[in-house]
């Protein structure tokens, strides 16, 4: 991997929202969004956070690689279960403080990890004055307990 580093973001908010240089705007924590969607029909299967290293390294191999705030590590979506996320496209949004990957997953298809295709199965509905979540009938296309038994 080459040490690839990230221009400071520019003062200037035109040059940052037209500008052709790529700066992410780190937050605190030294992470940016990444809304992550399926290739094939728009579907948004999940929603992570890259560092510069992460960035770096989805960059240059074309696979996403994320942080995970809860482990406090890099991580290559896709390692254990094979549901590797070969990139598509990278968007930035307009202030660069988020980014948008456009994946085809491989393996089972399946991007979460209870083993559905997207983190977003559940909706949320107001029911007698009650936020309630509803399963929207997704099931697993893997044995997610199985297969992330040893890294418990």
């Amino acid at each position: 991997m080459t040490s690839m580093t990230f221009p400071q973001p520019p003062a200037d908010k035109k040059a940052r929202e037209e500008g052709s240089d790529f700066s992410p705007r780190f937050n605190a924590d030294g992470l940016v969004t990444a809304v992550v969607t399926d290739a094939r029909d728009g579907m948004v299967l999940m929603l992570a956070h890259m560092n510069a290293e992460a960035l770096e390294l989805t960059l240059e191999t074309g696979i996403a690689h994320y942080w995970s705030r809860s482990r406090g590590s890099l991580w290559k979506k896709g390692e254990t279960s094979g549901n590797i996320q070969q990139v598509v496209e990278m968007r930035t949004d307009c202030d660069q403080d988020a980014v948008l990957l456009t994946v085809k997953v491989a393996g089972h298809d399946a991007t979460c990890h209870t083993g559905r295709r997207s983190c977003f199965y559940r909706t949320v509905e107001l029911i007698d004055g009650k936020a309630t979540l509803s399963n929207d009938g997704s099931k697993p296309l893997f044995d997610a307990q199985k297969t992330y038994s040893s890294n418990s």
